[in-house]
């Protein structure tokens, strides 16, 4: 394989460090680094959150890449923060030529801002208080069934309703082993969550 003028590898890396930045603006900054050239590393930044201006120095992530072809190529999700305190999670990975030594790096960037705001909202409006009233609104066990299917899936790298034929009955027999289909309305609560009608779960059931 021909070797790619490093020139021609950073253009390409901006056009991608480009495209990151448009799919996740505006939360994620995403900088081209030039280790090339420590002294004026910062080849572009896209969606700038941290301030920095293109022809800055390299950081102490470059600089270390840039004394040691053995330094991770991909050092993720650690935690950041901006120049104001606003606390980030990044990502850097770098990119080597054809003799194995550094010659860039891309960056990601996420302001964490937003997100930890979000995380707080939803933690208080999702908390209930503790009391003496008991209510159920559904039949009894309907979520230890929905908590199977969901765990089953996840086993299967998917979604309950984008299981296949195969699956369902596989699950089918699962529930049955563990009793789940003795609940009330079990075959209903499976079929909503599965997004299949009940004739289909009872058809299921039936071929075990």
């Amino acid at each position: 394989m021909p070797e790619v003028p490093e020139n021609l590898l950073l253009s390409q890396l901006n056009v991608i460090a480009e495209g990151l930045s448009a799919t996740f603006a505006p939360f994620c900054e995403v900088v081209v680094h030039d280790l090339q050239n420590p002294e004026h590393a910062i080849l572009a930044i896209h969606n700038n959150l941290s301030g920095r201006e293109v022809g800055q120095a390299a950081t102490e992530l470059g600089l270390a890449r840039i004394a040691s072809a053995e330094f991770p190529s991909v050092i993720a999700n650690y935690g950041n923060q901006f120049a104001d305190g606003r606390p980030a999670k990044s990502t850097s990975i770098g990119i080597k030529n054809a003799q194995g030594d550094y010659v860039a790096a891309l960056c990601l960037n996420v302001d964490m801002t937003l997100f930890r705001g979000m995380q707080s909202a939803l933690a208080q409006f999702t908390q209930t208080a503790a009391g003496a009233v008991t209510e159920h609104l559904e039949p009894s066990g309907a979520e230890a069934i929905r908590n199977r299917i969901d765990r089953f899936a996840a086993r299967h790298a998917t979604t309950p309703r984008a299981l296949k034929t195969p699956d369902r009955k596989r699950l089918i027999q699962e529930l049955r082993e563990q009793g789940l289909l003795e609940v009330k309305k079990a075959m209903e609560i499976v079929a909503q969550h599965l997004g299949v009608s009940r004739a289909s779960v009872y058809l299921y059931a039936k071929e075990e």
